[in-house]
This record gives C-alpha cells, sequence and structure tokens, in this order.
C-alpha cells in the first residue's frame, strides 16, 4: 500500500492499483467492514453519499472499514468488467481490510446499487464475512441465485419510492426465500433511490443492524 497525496492509499491489483480509504475503529476492535459503491459507468464513486454514510454508520458502530473506488473510478486503474472484475477488486479489498484486521468476529459486507449486487456475491462465497447489508438493490438486474444457499443475515433496506430500483421486485425475491436465509427487509418511507432527505434513517438502521 502507498500514499496519494490527498489521503487516499492504493492497494496492488492484477490492473494496476485499487485507490482505497480505510478507517479504523476509534478503539481496539474486532469489527470489520467493506463498503462498495454504485455503477461505476453512471457516476458511481466511493465518495457517493450513501457510501460515505454507510460507512460513517459502521465506523462510528465500531468497526475498522474501507471503501474504494472500483477498477477504472477515479485513480484505480482498469476498465469496467460487467461485474467480474470488480468482484474481484472487491475480494482484494476485502483480503486487505482483513489484513489489517486478523481478528475480525464480525466482518460485513455492505454495498449500494449495483454496490450491492457485488457485495452480496462476495460476502456470500466467502467464509469470513458474516454479515451483509445490501442498500437500493437492483435485483431485477443482476443474477440472484446464489442466495437460495446463503444463510448469512443479510439486511436489504429500500427506499420505498424508489424509482430505480423498484420496491416490488426486492419484496417479491424476499418472499421467495425460505426464512432460513436470513433475509430481512426495511423500507424507508418517503426514500427515492439516493436517499436525499433519509440519509440520517438510514444511518441509523445501518447502526442498529451492526451492532446486533
Amino acid at each position: 500500500m502507498y500514499p496519494y497525496p490527498k489521503g487516499n492509499f492504493f492497494i496492488p491489483a492484477p490492473h494496476g492499483q485499487i485507490e482505497i480509504i480505510y478507517r479504523p475503529a476509534n478503539h481496539e476492535s474486532e469489527r470489520a467492514a467493506l463498503v462498495l459503491h454504485p455503477h461505476p459507468l453512471h457516476g458511481g464513486t466511493m465518495h457517493n453519499k450513501v457510501v460515505f454514510r454507510t460507512a460513517r454508520a459502521l465506523n462510528t458502530s465500531g468497526y475498522e472499514t474501507l471503501r474504494f473506488n472500483f477498477r477504472g473510478v477515479g485513480h484505480s486503474t482498469g476498465t469496467f468488467d460487467e461485474g467480474a472484475g470488480e468482484a474481484e477488486d472487491a475480494r482484494l479489498a476485502l483480503d486487505y481490510l482483513l489484513s489489517k484486521q486478523p481478528q475480525a468476529r464480525e466482518v460485513i459486507v455492505a454495498g449500494f446499487s449495483f454496490g450491492s449486487a457485488v457485495g452480496l456475491r462476495v460476502g456470500c462465497g466467502d467464509n469470513r464475512v458474516t454479515k451483509l447489508i445490501a442498500i437500493g438493490a437492483p435485483v431485477r438486474m443482476y443474477d440472484r441465485s446464489f442466495l437460495l444457499s446463503c444463510t448469512k443475515p443479510k439486511l436489504f433496506i429500500h427506499g420505498a419510492q424508489d424509482e430505480i430500483a423498484p420496491l416490488a421486485p426486492i419484496e417479491d425475491l424476499i418472499n421467495s426465500l425460505p426464512p432460513e436465509n436470513n433475509c430481512r427487509l426495511i423500507k424507508i418511507e418517503g426514500a427515492g433511490h439516493f436517499f436525499d432527505d433519509q440519509l440520517d434513517e438510514l444511518m441509523q438502521v445501518v447502526a442498529d443492524f451492526a451492532s446486533t
């Protein structure tokens, strides 16, 4: 890892480097969280307000946090890879996070929009991850069959008025899964996809789940 003058850092990747922001907890912690941003081709970055607020809620809840730019975003090298390469980036970032926090007993992967699709797949497939958070998950757009075998606690947070990823498909998905899949949906009334006036409520929901 080496610093960038603005205070961000890079970790090596097969395509070059991944730009990250790592925040330790304010006290000794056994918790770590990775937060993934929305679609790279639609302006998604690790500085997105939902991503930033989610990371802050987790950090103030005692989690070491890491957010990063997918390949081709910001100062991360590479080009968009339809989710497959982005999942590879997430695994590299998770490896780095847990190298900083090898004693972590609670490990959350959280994602917003496109990042939730990547995060669910990566988190369900990694035995080190204990919980998952999917915010504004566009479940109609991505494969979700792997969720059938994923029993880790999963929190779906969705704006009741989401104009990009409508609420009904996520309700249908969760209703179709058996109880042992440990899925919970929290709807935030009045919120659209970007939770413009409900960011404080979003943070509280994230913090409550992280603390249980």
